[in-house]
């Protein structure tokens, strides 16, 4: 009996200790200020774990047709570069300013099936959007194909594939972006931004 009111006590303080933390304000939560490595490292384990298992039973589809890739590629180019970058795109402005920094999506081709998942449903507390609520699954499965290919992409070839893209009833919509984060991420035919 007296160890369940010792660990009722334990667990009493230790809301008390979360509800003074939270409340001093001690915390900086602006995102120009890195986590605590502590912080990072959680966040880190709780992202990675979470998605790994929401996405274990997402089938994958085939992901080569030239066609699906190249849309994939334009809604990329609309949606995405801001953040993660394309061939040609070295930096960005918004990257800046944002904490966590997305990755590079330039340097690696992530797994399908977590991809599909975080762009369907987002990420919470990093930028990341759920684009799922305005784009169907075909939409979301191009993305996909297309980040397969990015990494291997000269700046030329990324800036034809976005040209070659079939005409897509969002174009005009700017994909519910800001139109400077989709045009100006083109790189130029030098490979420049």
């Amino acid at each position: 009996m007296r160890f369940i009111g010792a660990l009722i006590l334990w667990l009493v303080l230790f809301v008390l200790a979360g509800a003074i933390f939270a409340w001093s304000g001690v915390y900086d939560v602006g995102a120009d200020t890195q986590h605590w490595s502590l912080t990072r490292h959680l966040i880190g384990v709780v992202r990675e774990h979470s998605i790994e298992k929401r996405a274990a039973g997402i089938a994958v589809p085939k992901l080569d047709d030239p066609a699906l890739i190249a849309l994939g590629a334009q809604h990329y180019s609309e949606m995405c570069t801001g953040c993660h970058l394309a061939p040609g795109v070295e930096d960005s402005d918004i990257r800046h300013g944002l904490n966590p920094r997305p990755p590079n999506l330039t340097r690696f081709a992530p797994d399908p099936a977590e991809a599909f998942w975080v762009i369907k449903h987002g990420i919470r507390m990093t930028g990341m959007p759920a684009w799922g609520p305005t784009h169907d699954d075909h939409k979301l499965w191009a993305l996909v194909a297309y980040l397969q290919q990015q990494p291997k992409l000269s700046a030329e070839q990324y800036r034809k594939l976005v040209a070659s893209a079939p005409k897509d009833d969002d174009d005009d919509a700017g994909m519910g972006m800001p139109m400077s984060m989709g045009s100006a991420a083109m790189p130029t035919s030098s490979g420049t931004h």
